[in-house]
């Protein structure tokens, strides 16, 4: 037994004291290897109280993203986060998921990175993704579901992750069109949902979808481009949060959401996107291949298409996929 035992002990009784006889009675170890495992574990972050007569306190975890202190904040799930694999540094979780998807990965199974070295977003497009900045995290799922049934998906997600960063980080996101979260009028977070699909049935093999949040990027550690249009979590709010307390909380939301997408009661997070969109009511600018134009954007379908009325007066719904939605001065305005 070592650090990891002790560790296990202090996280069940997290904020609590927990005496040395007491832990030494449950793990069977003595005072002296008890003190050297506390040791240990201060030596990589984590704050420890060691009170005589009281015994020893775990106060709070370094904020790394291993799936100790993930689960730590976690609550009960239902699929999603049953199995967890974190990695300091990946290519991307998305392609990792979709490696192991081939070998029969498990429904639900998580996979987060503190890097990523090739993330992607759509279209291709590389995804930055600095190490320990942010939360990069995908999902593998696995629906009893034909894709059409996945149309909303993306914009489900994005809801979720509101939910997510909100509670965590105490924000107000919003939702650009279809899937980009918004703090404060600059990109908070991306997210980028890819199908897998049998190619003589049409059946839906797996969906892995990828979500990346900026939490503490300053100015400077945007790039290019990028910079003009991204922020994060710290940039906004002046607060660092735990990046693991954020990864559970993704987790949960999740989870909820899939459960509710397998039942078919998703009504709410439509009304939620609905409220949450800053896309709706605004003059915006379609982009699509090489052309530009004005539209009005009216509000999303039950599939989160986007309805909008042209110039000249007529309204059609366009789709993620084929266009791109841009402010007339900016990135939302």
């Amino acid at each position: 037994m070592g650090k990891e035992t002790v560790l296990a002990l202090l996280l069940r009784e997290k904020g609590h004291f927990v005496s040395g006889e007491a832990v030494s009675a449950e793990l069977g170890i003595t005072r002296a290897a008890i003190w050297k495992s506390i040791s240990a574990l201060r030596a990589q972050g984590y704050e420890i109280d060691a009170v005589t007569g009281r015994g020893y306190c775990l106060k709070s975890l370094p904020d790394t993203l291993t799936e100790q202190t993930v689960r730590s904040y976690l609550g009960y799930v239902e699929t999603v986060g049953k199995r967890i694999d974190c990695f300091d540094s990946i290519d991307s979780t998305n392609a990792y998921l979709k490696r192991i998807a081939l070998d029969g990965a498990p429904d639900g199974t998580v996979a987060v990175a503190a890097e990523q070295t090739s993330g992607r977003g759509r279209r291709g497009r590389s995804f930055q993704s600095a190490a320990g900045k942010g939360v990069y995290l995908s999902i593998l799922l696995r629906p009893k579901l034909a894709p059409s049934q996945l149309m909303p998906l993306t914009g489900l997600i994005a809801v979720a992750m509101s939910r997510a960063v909100d509670r965590v980080a105490g924000t107000h996101s919003q939702i650009k069109w279809t899937n980009d979260l918004i703090l404060n009028g600059r990109k908070l977070c991306g997210i980028l949902t890819e199908l897998s699909v049998e190619g003589e049935t049409g059946e839906l093999q797996y969906v892995v979808a990828g979500i990346g949040f900026n939490v503490s990027q300053r100015e400077e550690d945007f790039v290019g481009e990028v910079s003009k249009i991204a922020t994060s979590i710290l940039r906004e709010t002046g607060r660092l949060i735990s990046r693991a307390e954020l990864s559970a909380a993704m987790i949960e939301e999740l989870d909820a959401l899939y459960t509710a997408l397998r039942s078919g009661e998703t009504s709410g997070y439509l009304d939620e996107y609905r409220r949450r969109c800053v896309t709706i009511g605004r003059e915006v600018q379609l982009l699509w291949q090489d052309t530009k134009e004005k539209v009005t954007a009216l509000d999303v379908d039950e599939e989160f298409g986007l309805i909008v009325r042209r110039e000249n007066g007529t309204v059609e719904t366009v789709r993620t996929g084929e266009v791109s939605v841009r402010g007339l001065y900016g990135y939302v305005e």
